[in-house]
């Protein structure tokens, strides 16, 4: 079928002011201001109050945590403190919470307008070990696209680490498991629904021998790498002690120097750093909203495009964010990069860049992250109907500007997945009536 989008009121692509034509789950043609699509088409959705963007692409989650949100015992913490107050708590997880924990954050993601999520999992408690399995059973059943990242940590406080015994595995359990989810799920293909990454955590919960043993994995399953790296001074110190060099040494010689690698944070970088990671084509996922709510730092975006380090955006985990709103977070990069990089530095063109193209090389993928004939057909449509957007004369810098945080429509891969601002298929209130009960024994 062909489906014309037809006359936005604004859209993100040039040649496209009287819409888009999508067949299958692909864009087929742009259709230019004055003319019709080049062939008939079967269907036409009028989109005159619509501003249309590619759809978002989230690069970091913890989808896990929206059970631990504003904890009282967690929220006025730094990173280090905040992380060793709710590991304990997280080691609670079972299946069934954590299925409920993915189906919010999911929903969540896709009613502020992403099409594509990539979550880090690492906590993998006696009992959870199918947690990826449950992953992609929650994607697959909303139809959103997803990265799953098959977390890991094995660095536990007995061995010097982070950590706590109850959430970590061995090294064998871990590279058994990824290659099993890598064999199961990871599609390379154009148009993948599923694919799946390593992702060991974090300098401080990961030996030397896990990270080079899961970077020599990826390039034999062909899947991407992730991790945290220079959230916070912490972490340097500890690499300091731990290892006697810093973070982006310790990513050199474990291998993970890569156009494969993609990085959480990326704050405390020097600009030979960001030299470096431009060079070796590493990506960069900043988390606006995270990084201010733990004061971690600034990011130093700038730095990193003119390096030629791709830049995507993360909205981070649940219980630092405390959200899993993507467009909300396209707000927050905005007037966080100004604050620490100056009003003429970002635009909020760069930061929906950054949600989109940036996001999808971060992930590999030249296939989604734009609009344009022979891209899959992942879109976000927007309405200003609401009393913050009365005034705004630009309408697609208003979604920014104006702070819109939910999606009229959402269509992955040609189909529709949000409509009228609600997700298809999903029970709203059974879900937050679901949800809140799970989260209740997470106090």
């Amino acid at each position: 079928m062909r489906l014309w989008l037809k006359d936005p009121l604004a859209i993100l692509a040039e040649g496209a002011e009287r819409g888009i034509v999508v067949e299958g789950s692909r864009i087929v043609e742009l259709v230019p201001a004055g003319r019709e699509p080049a062939s008939p088409v079967d269907k036409v959705f009028d989109a005159s109050r619509h501003v249309v963007l590619p759809g978002l692409v989230n690069t970091h989650h913890h989808f896990y945590q929206t059970l631990t949100r504003a904890h009282p015992d967690a929220c006025d913490q730094p990173l280090f403190p905040w992380l060793k107050t709710l590991y304990p708590i997280w080691s609670r997880l079972d299946p069934d919470s954590f299925r409920l924990s993915v189906r919010l954050a999911l929903v969540e993601l896709l009613m502020s307008g992403c099409t594509t999520a990539a979550d880090h999992h690492y906590v993998f408690p006696e009992g959870l070990e199918n947690a990826v399995d449950i992953e992609v059973e929650e994607a697959r059943r909303l139809g959103i696209r997803m990265t799953v990242s098959r977390g890991s940590m094995n660095l536990s406080q007995k061995d010097g680490g982070l950590p706590p015994d109850s959430v970590v595995q061995d090294e064998d359990t871990i590279l058994a498991d990824c290659e099993r989810v890598a064999s199961a799920y990871h599609d390379t293909r154009p148009g993948a629904m599923t694919r799946i990454a390593f992702s060991p955590c974090s300098p401080f919960s990961v030996t030397r021998s896990l990270m080079r043993k899961t970077a020599d994995l990826a390039e034999r399953f062909d899947c991407r790498l992730h991790t945290h790296l220079a959230e916070t001074h912490d972490e340097d110190d500890f690499c300091l002690a731990t290892y006697k060099c810093r973070p982006i040494e310790l990513l050199d010689e474990v291998g993970w120097m890569t156009p494969r690698t993609w990085l959480a944070h990326g704050i405390h970088f020097t600009a030979d750093d960001c030299t470096t990671l431009g060079r070796h084509g590493v990506g960069i996922c900043h988390c606006p909203t995270s990084n201010a709510v733990l004061a971690s730092g600034f990011c130093h975006t700038g730095l990193l495009e003119k390096a030629g380090a791709p830049v995507g955006l993360g909205v981070d985990g649940s219980a630092s964010n405390d959200s899993s709103n993507l467009m909300e977070g396209v707000r927050h990069a905005l007037m966080i990069n100004r604050l620490s990089h100056g009003a003429e530095a970002v635009s909020w063109r760069d930061c929906l860049r950054w949600a989109s193209e940036g996001s999808a090389r971060c992930l590999g993928r030249d296939d989604i992250g734009a609009i344009a004939a022979g891209l899959e057909a992942d879109l976000a449509l927007y309405t200003l109907d609401e009393l913050r957007f009365s005034g705004a004369h630009h309408p697609i810098a208003a979604l920014v500007h104006c702070g819109a945080h939910r999606a009229d429509r959402v269509m992955v891969a040609g189909q529709w997945r949000v409509e009228d601002g609600l997700p298809v298929g999903v029970d709203l209130g059974a879900l937050r009536e679901a949800h809140g009960k799970v989260a209740a024994k997470f106090l």
